[in-house]
């Protein structure tokens, strides 16, 4: 027999969770870099044109589209990251460790500053909020009838009487 607290308190963690899941990556923007300094340890995403995927393939894979990863070093010409993550254009998001790659400039479309967005944030929170209390208020409440053990009624589809007994 499973205690009725503990289910719901399960569920609400299970809930949680996902949402964590959900929301935690919308708290970010990508904000395009102008031609100004960037500390060490910002974290960027290099779009990456077609001459870069061409000269990446073979260190990186085919069809590298954006990168992810902390600045490790920048110059004139070009930028060496700790590669977190990897976009491809046939086989979706790759997870990296942290691998040192050099991207020189004349392979990146785009760079952007990954940036903690407060206004976002705060919405998603209250939404999360919202949605979890909503969801442990149904399971604490059920149906909200005084009767639990109680049958509804059948609907009118299944008191019909086949046309074969009718006489």
């Amino acid at each position: 027999m499973v205690r009725r607290g503990t289910s719901v308190r399960g569920a609400a963690r299970i809930a949680a969770l996902c949402l964590a899941s959900l929301v935690l990556p919308a708290c970010y923007t990508l904000q395009p870099v102008q031609n100004q300094p960037m500390p060490l340890g910002t974290i960027l995403s290099l779009s990456i044109n077609d001459v870069g995927r061409v000269a990446l393939a073979e260190q990186m894979g085919v069809g590298v589209s954006d990168v992810e990863g902390r600045l490790l070093q920048l110059d004139s010409t070009e930028y060496v990251l700790a590669v977190a993550q990897v976009e491809t254009q046939r086989f979706g998001t790759q997870v990296w460790s942290g691998e040192r790659v050099t991207f020189k400039r004349t392979f990146v479309n785009e760079a952007s500053v990954k940036r903690f967005s407060r206004s976002r944030t705060a919405i998603l929170s209250a939404a999360a909020v919202g949605l979890v209390a909503a969801i442990a208020t149904q399971a604490l409440l059920g149906n909200a009838t005084n009767e639990p053990n109680k049958i509804p009624p059948d609907t009118s589809l299944t008191n019909k009487i086949p046309a074969f007994i009718r006489r």
